[in-house]
């Protein structure tokens, strides 16, 4: 209806013609563009991931912290999965080591 039936028929004629070379040139497009995301958006993504990783492990009894809600304070007491921080004089706060988003420099807190 759409396609004149001349047209329709020539067009698998065509394509075999390609073979391989027609559908590797079809599918360049797609693997160039998994290849830039790939190194524009996954890998800085694992890198910072790494890094964030490290930064948690290495926390340490005393270290002043950010965490992502905004909160700043020293960290008292730590668990495997926890952290206690000190935010305010007798004040302590249960946060999850991966809420953590900075550790600051020493005596920012004063």
């Amino acid at each position: 209806m759409f396609i004149s039936s001349a047209f329709a028929q020539t067009a698998p004629a065509a394509a075999a013609e390609g073979g391989f070379m027609g559908s590797l040139t079809g599918m360049l497009p797609l693997v160039l563009m998994f290849v830039v995301l790939y190194f524009v958006m996954i890998r800085p993504q694992m890198k910072r991931q790494k890094e964030h990783r490290a930064m948690v492990e290495a926390l340490a009894k005393g270290d002043e912290v950010a965490t992502a809600g905004g909160i700043i304070g020293r960290v008292t007491r730590m668990s495997e999965q926890f952290l206690h921080i000190e935010v305010a004089s007798g004040v302590e706060v249960q946060i999850q080591r991966s809420a953590v988003v900075q550790v600051l420099p020493k005596d920012t807190l004063k």
